[in-house]
């Protein structure tokens, strides 16, 4: 599909510098980007290629001035990354096949109630009393346990099983491999060095517009539930213990694991390989570093956090220092002690 920068720039509100009417047929990085492309900049890291490529459109931010002649027709945004992905959403959807049915062999209890134009494909188990919403897609060899409620628009890609009681709000994406409500680390010390099971009666609740990357594990709680705020992003390959609960537009590297009984709060954003203990808080607008180990409490709001034991990202960086001349100083001891010694002779 042709689409002109006299459109994109409409569709966008941004403003278009250049030729209005040069057309534009498929989306390229900006290194790659060959004639008939759109690309964009929004990391000036890149600023180089914009001088040399190809693209005959490049989307970028209002505030952009560029070193040298550009041959592309420029559009400019508030947010040159931002407008990039509403392009991306819409040429996803127009591109993506758009199934509605219910495809062979598939187990539907006569008890679960399914919407309307919603997609089930093969080998999906629905269990007794589940809810589909209208416009879901349940795809193949996806299971959803007794009683759970899935709604509107929500898409479950292959083989995510969804154990009884949970429930996925409108408009969320769970990508394959997604176990939602298994059972949480609980587990009673006899006194003999055994272990009894501690059962695990609560469930998992999930708001709208999550996404929630592939492999990931969200366990169900102990009693009540296990909160996934609306808004909130995961990555693949995270661990979300029992009655945690993740604010609303927090987002979540690969990796990271949460104990159980932590509240995360809302707009955070959490590095990959965080690892993260039980019973604590963190407060709203948190950005925690990748790698970190979380032990305590964070109260303050909106303040950037790195390493382990935690500290303030500037404190961190000065430990940092600090570390890397630790042979030097030790070296420095020994000169000393060494002179010590010969003067007490």
């Amino acid at each position: 599909m042709q689409i002109t920068a006299h459109q994109i720039g409409i569709l966008l509100e941004g403003t278009v510098e250049g030729n209005p009417e040069v057309t534009v047929n498929k989306l390229a990085k900006i290194e790659e980007a060959t004639t008939g492309s759109l690309s964009f900049l929004a990391n000036s890291k890149y600023e180089q290629y914009v001088y040399s490529s190809g693209a005959s459109i490049i989307i970028v931010n209002e505030d952009f001035v560029p070193a040298q002649p550009i041959n592309a027709t420029l559009i400019r945004v508030k947010n040159a990354y931002s407008a990039f992905s509403v392009l991306l959403e819409k040429y996803d959807e127009l591109t993506k096949s758009k199934k509605v049915g219910i495809e062979d062999p598939s187990f539907i209890h006569p008890t679960a109630k399914i919407g309307k134009d919603v997609y089930i494909g093969a080998f999906a188990y629905i269990g007794p009393n589940v809810e589909v919403g209208d416009g879901s897609k349940i795809y193949p060899n996806t299971y959803l346990a007794d009683n759970v409620i899935i709604g509107k628009n929500v898409t479950l890609y292959a083989c995510v099983n969804v154990y009884f009681n949970c429930v996925i709000g409108d408009n969320s994406i769970i990508h394959s491999g997604v176990i939602i409500g298994s059972d949480g680390f609980g587990f009673a010390n006899n006194g003999d060095g055994a272990y009894r099971k501690v059962s695990q009666i609560g469930n998992v609740i999930i708001e709208e517009n999550v996404e929630i990357g592939s492999n990931t594990t969200i366990d169900r709680a102990t009693m009540g539930s296990t909160i996934i705020r609306k808004g909130v992003k995961l990555d693949n390959l995270i661990q979300i213990a029992h009655n945690v609960e993740i604010g609303s537009n927090t987002v979540i590297a690969a990796q990271t694991g949460i104990s159980g009984s932590t509240k995360v709060g809302e707009n955070c954003v959490i590095g990959g390989q965080v690892g993260i203990v039980g019973h604590i808080t963190i407060a709203n607008g948190s950005n925690i570093g990748a790698k970190s180990g979380v032990n305590n409490s964070i109260k303050e709001e909106n303040k950037s956090w790195n390493g382990h034991p935690l500290a303030t990202y500037r404190d961190s960086l000065k430990y940092l220092v600090v570390t890397k001349r630790l042979p030097e100083l030790e070296k420095r001891i020994e000169e000393l002690e060494n002179i010590l010694k010969e003067r007490l002779k």
